[in-house]
């Protein structure tokens, strides 16, 4: 929890609701800023600290201290303002679905092992910045199968049940991609694909040791309307994630 916008709210008479209303955010939003101790987004704060009465890092002492990798840090900000995302991965859930548990476990293993507990939590306030904005934009996953079948019993039971529910919100779509595809162009790697307001469209690619950004969406475009079309529909998908829940 945060206890100082707590203590803030207290003073000014200020609730969940009443925050939500003047920034025009969901109030459940406003709640997890003191009860979750999330940190608003950038464009939120600035306004929330003025009503609390407030300096921002006297709420948010740690807001400007950015945790995810310096090159990674571009893609967030496009992400936290499309109005529309599509995502692709082959080998691991994507980042916005997956669990706690699932990141930490992903990430200890990785080339960010040493840092895992400061990028589980950049993951997950990456996450709402998302999810939990007033107007959350459309995203559309599609996730090949082996992505599925990878991880311990104990952490893919509870993250395979999450993505079959996160699954069933209006503005997501996951799409499984079966084994029985076949080869595909998306073996070559996972990509994202953001849709700013401008309607722009931003690509982004992920490597060994970094990833990139690109305005030449075009070939990215190419790949996901192949991988999509061969992915299983909503509803199937949300079968295939309950029945492997059910196996693991």
């Amino acid at each position: 929890m945060n206890r100082a916008v707590q203590v803030a709210m207290t003073e000014t008479g200020h609730t969940a609701d009443s925050l939500a209303a003047h920034i025009g955010v969901d109030p459940k939003t406003a709640a997890k800023w003191a009860s979750h101790g999330r940190i608003p987004q950038t464009r939120h704060r600035a306004k929330v600290a003025e009503l609390l009465g407030k300096d921002v890092l006297e709420l948010w002492p740690d807001a400007l201290k950015r945790k995810e990798p310096a090159w990674f840090r571009p893609w967030t900000e496009i992400e936290r303002e499309a109005v529309g995302l599509r995502c692709f991965e082959s080998v691991v859930i994507p980042g916005l679905l997956q669990t706690e548990a699932y990141a930490r476990a992903v990430l200890a293993c990785g080339p960010l092992m040493a840092d895992a507990a400061d990028h589980v939590e950049s993951r997950l306030r990456r996450q709402a910045a998302v999810f939990e904005r007033s107007r959350p934009p459309l995203t559309v996953f599609v996730i090949d199968e082996a992505a599925l079948r990878r991880g311990s019993p104990g952490v893919m039971h509870p993250q395979l049940d999450h993505l079959a529910a996160v699954a069933q919100h209006a503005n997501v779509m996951v799409h499984v991609l079966p084994l029985g595809a076949g080869l595909h162009p998306g073996q070559a790697g996972p990509f994202a694909i953001a849709t700013t307001p401008d309607a722009d469209d931003v690509g982004y690619l992920d490597d060994q040791a970094a990833g990139r950004i690109t305005n030449d969406v075009a070939p990215l475009w190419a790949v996901w309307d192949t991988v999509r079309s061969v992915a299983l529909p909503r509803d199937q998908s949300i079968d295939f994630l309950k029945a492997r829940a059910w196996l693991t």
